[in-house]
């Protein structure tokens, strides 16, 4: 994808499906990491197999997208608005979908070690196949799906983590010599 900037990829993603298919063909892995579709409006977009790791989503709406097998690592889609996206297969570590809202997605098998989903609206998604979700952050402000959208082992009551809770007043004092 040497041959086009970034800016061209983006345009050509959500202007000239045609044309994106087509490159997309030529490429068994498709590196679109770091690009910025923030506030975009996607549809219908095929990003399976692509490197989309550190790329932008914030404030997007995303609507049947399908990231399969994507590497997503430290994407960001805060603020985003999905619906209907596949992210089955894909790397999301690292990604932040905090104050999203993410309705009727697929998880099955994503890697979601490190997500975080502080303050989600995360609704009839479905996360029961998906693996680490233990490792993820999320908040009480978090919407879980129901339980049988979830792993069996998945705790989705929020627990402070005390590593992040700051010191106490009590602190103590060493003498030195």
């Amino acid at each position: 994808m040497s041959e086009f900037n970034k800016d061209e990829i983006i345009n050509i993603i959500v202007s000239d499906t045609k044309k994106y298919l087509e490159i997309k063909s030529q490429h068994e892995e498709l590196d679109l990491s770091e690009l910025d579709f923030s506030g975009l409006n996607l549809k219908g977009i095929d990003f399976s197999n692509a490197d989309l790791s550190g790329s932008f989503f914030k404030e997007c709406t995303l609507s049947e997208v399908n990231f399969v097998n994507c590497d997503l690592t430290s994407a960001d889609f805060t603020r985003s608005h999905c619906e209907e996206c596949d992210f089955s297969e894909s790397l999301l570590n690292g990604t932040d979908f905090s104050y999203s809202k993410v309705h009727f997605c697929t998880f099955s098998e994503s890697d979601m070690a490190g997500s975080v989903f502080h303050e989600a609206d995360l609704t009839d998604s479905d996360f029961s196949a998906s693996e680490n979700l233990n490792a993820c952050r999320f908040d009480e402000e978090t919407i879980w799906p129901d339980n049988d959208k979830l792993p069996d082992e998945f705790d989705s009551q929020y627990v402070m983590d005390l590593a992040l809770s700051g010191d106490d007043d009590s602190t103590e004092s060493v003498d030195s010599y």
